[in-house]
């Protein structure tokens, strides 16, 4: 199907995608799928301003209300999963399976959002004066604006608008630069759904503005910002938070990762070979919680490299789109010189490296498909310390077991990790406080693959946000604290006296 019919099919007007100054390009050949309007810095600031007069409004329709508004959605999303799904693999170069493995995470957080609806929750306190009740509620933030990136170009969003609209908050989105056409799609599904809805949804309750980093920027810093939700570079982290928190707003940040596998001596290797293929070649190792390190113990190490790099061979490499293909293309020229750089530090700290080259440029000029690369590191030197957002898989060594928990935490991000281990102590001994020091900590299983039913994210240069499951629809609130005195009596708190 061509772009055009799918973004049709989708509800997109053909005005939308086909006279703007934004050009929309495919990694998987380079063609142009559209043009975007280049929305500006006026253009954020006009839509917040009607975001906050939507957000007046949804805060005062009840949660569960609002919670139906999330179902429809997801209903929505389910009719048109396979045409959203086939307009993500055009637009970032996802493998077919992984498409529809990302509409099937928004449906997943609407399922999840719509439970939540009914459970925004406060605690009732133990007062210390007698005649007095201390509780807490939970009520909606404000303007949530949400930044994502190319390479989860929808499901990124609505893990945050799901839970922001149950929370009673409106939603600007500003999408990647790349993948522009996705975005507007997800919003022309979100506008059928609020026309099934009914009339106490306010106008502007989601907007989406395309456009480059000015549009970015004036989201960042408007005041009636409540939330900004920046997924991301760690660099664009660091430009962001400190904007963000000058005018004391909120920020939750999901940056870079580097995420090691230890593959312990009592390893299942066959089970390690599979999660480790997958979380490092992935998406074309263009996943925040892709495997870029694996922490070997040195009596395994050569027979798990050995196994690698036969399975790395065997890798289909081409168009996302056509069967069995398991690795599509990088997103573009940059990320490919970005990786060929890597290699060549790799190279000069010592690392023997093997794949890496480019491939099908015959074919596809103007697309950048790369054989997926195995490097064999004599320690963890500075290129293993940096993120390169491409399948380049790291193979250090380790001895002792705590000489691989060192290595593992000795990095400046801290998004996922995992052990492949049949000792017990070695897997409760990587989840405990000494362990990992990563938001996402598995066994057995590799460091890509979150369940939006547990909180996502990391510490350090990760950014310490969390979205998703568990209690992260917190961060969409604002907590207050009340204090109700049904007594005849006026007693102060700490024993204080103040008698007139």
């Amino acid at each position: 199907m061509t772009p055009q019919h799918l973004l049709s099919t989708l509800g997109v007007p053909a005005a939308a995608f086909d006279a703007g100054t934004l050009e929309a390009r495919s990694p998987i050949d380079g063609q142009i799928l559209g043009r975007v309007a280049d929305a500006g810095a006026e253009a954020m600031n006009a839509a917040v301003e009607r975001a906050h007069a939507a957000f007046l409004a949804w805060r005062n329709v009840p949660a569960p209300r609002r919670g139906e508004l999330v179902r429809l959605f997801g209903e929505e999303l389910r009719t048109h999963k396979s045409a959203l799904a086939a307009l993500v693999t055009l637009e970032a170069g996802k493998v077919t399976s992984e498409g529809e493995g990302e509409v099937q995470e928004m449906i997943d957080i609407c399922d999840f959002a719509v439970g939540l609806s009914r459970q925004l929750h406060g605690l009732t306190i133990a007062s210390e004066r007698p005649g007095h009740r201390m509780m807490e509620q939970w009520h909606p933030l404000g303007v949530v604006g949400v930044i994502s990136a190319f390479n989860f170009p929808v499901a990124v969003w609505a893990w945050n608008a799901a839970l922001a609209l149950v929370c009673g908050d409106s939603v600007v989105w500003k999408p990647s630069e790349k993948t522009p056409l996705t975005a507007l799609a997800t919003q022309a599904l979100f506008e059928r759904a609020l026309a099934r809805f009914g009339s106490d949804a306010p106008a502007h309750l989601s907007q989406v503005l395309n456009g480059r980093a000015a549009t970015g920027e004036a989201m960042v810093d408007h005041p009636l910002v409540a939330l900004v939700s920046a997924t991301g570079s760690t660099r664009m982290g660091r430009a962001v938070g400190p904007r963000v928190a000058a005018r004391f707003g909120r920020c939750l940040l999901e940056l870079g990762g580097n995420n090691a596998i230890i593959v312990t001596p009592s390893a299942d290797l066959d089970m390690a070979v599979r999660g480790i293929l997958f979380g490092a070649y992935g998406t074309a190792g263009q996943r925040c919680t892709t495997t870029r390190r694996v922490i070997a113990h040195t009596s395994i190490h050569d027979e798990l490299v050995t196994r690698l790099e036969r399975a790395r061979k065997s890798l289909k490499i081409g168009d996302p789109r056509e069967s069995g293909v398991l690795v599509g293309p990088l997103v573009d020229q940059a990320a490919f010189d970005g990786m060929q750089k890597a290699l060549a530090d790799a190279r000069a700290q010592g690392g023997q490296v093997a794949g890496g080259a480019r491939v099908l440029a015959d074919a596809q000029p103007n697309a950048f498909y790369v054989e997926p690369a195995l490097v064999q590191m004599p320690g963890q030197t500075a290129v293993v310390c940096h993120e390169t957002f491409a399948p380049i898989l790291y193979m250090l060594r380790y001895e002792a077991f705590d000489d691989a928990l060192a290595l593992q935490n000795a990095v400046p991000q801290g998004l996922s990790s995992a052990i492949f281990t049949n000792d017990l102590r070695e897997a409760e001994t990587f989840l405990s406080a000494r362990g990992s020091d990563c938001g996402i900590a598995n066994v057995n299983i590799g460091t890509s693959g979150a369940e939006i039913g547990g909180a996502f994210g990391g510490e350090k240069e990760t950014g310490g946000g969390r979205e998703s499951g568990s209690d992260s629809w917190r961060a969409y609130m604002r907590r207050v604290t009340n204090t109700v005195n049904y007594s005849r009596a006026l007693p102060l708190a700490q024993g204080v006296k103040f008698d007139v």
